[in-house]
């Protein structure tokens, strides 16, 4: 439980109990991440559902903000680093680094930001016209199991947050968010895109960037939701 504690106030800006926290059980934590996907995708999901009892873009809006606010725009903060460091690095590493380490924010991240904004409010309009708000609800569980898998599978960038991830994650812990995966596809067939997103987003930044930071994890959990919200768009269109 104490895993959970601190994967939550470390992802979102929820309030909760002030407690010490060792560098081993702040890596174990990540193994909750999906867990706290559920927390943001009930409140998601929930505020987007009372915003359309007015409009459906008041639901739209609605649910962006409450996605921003409850996460503090910390994955979007990493989805600014990325970009800003795959549009400024030229293929240099050290480049690349030091615009990962920069504090500042350049053209490039600005428009992957704004250009994020526009494609979630645009598709939770479309989600929310089609009803399909338990999908909207395991979104961002299932994105977060995208940093399991990262961790897993692509070398670290440098020694930093990410670096700290890799042994916490064990087979069975992949394993059991596999099965919830699964469980959950039964109540939502399009969370199974994220079968083709994460090694998608995995590959990019394996040639993009290099490999795995914590910006990583945050940008890729910030384009799987929206991927995994286009796939419900598509679902629901196609039944």
């Amino acid at each position: 439980m104490k895993g959970f504690l601190v994967a939550l106030q470390f992802l979102t800006r929820l309030p909760g109990p002030r407690m010490s926290v060792s560098a081993a059980e702040f890596a174990g934590s990540m193994c909750w991440f999906p867990a706290v996907g559920l927390v943001v995708g009930g409140i998601v999901a929930g505020g987007a559902w009372a915003g359309a009892r007015i409009d459906l873009w008041v639901g739209a809006l609605a649910g962006l903000l409450l996605w921003v606010g409850v996460t503090g725009a910390l994955h979007l903060d990493g989805l600014g680093d990325v970009f800003d460091a795959a549009g400024a690095g030229h293929k240099d590493p050290d480049r690349i680094r030091a615009v990962l380490s920069d504090p500042h924010i350049g053209s490039f991240g600005v428009v992957a930001i704004g250009a994020q904004l526009l494609a979630k409010l645009v598709l939770l309009h479309g989600v929310i016209e089609a009803g399909a708000l338990v999908p909207l609800l395991l979104t961002p569980a299932v994105a977060r199991i995208g940093p399991l898998v990262w961790a897993r599978g692509l070398p670290n960038l440098h020694d930093g947050l990410a670096s700290r991830f890799r042994d916490a994650v064990g087979i069975g812990t992949l394993g059991l968010w596999a099965a919830m995966l699964i469980a959950g596809a039964l109540l939502a067939p399009a969370m199974l895109a994220c079968v083709l997103l994460f090694p998608l987003w995995g590959l990019w930044l394996r040639r993009h960037i290099g490999g795995i930071s914590g910006d990583g994890h945050g940008a890729g959990i910030e384009v799987v939701e929206s991927g995994l919200l286009f796939a419900i768009l598509v679902w629901e269109r196609t039944l």
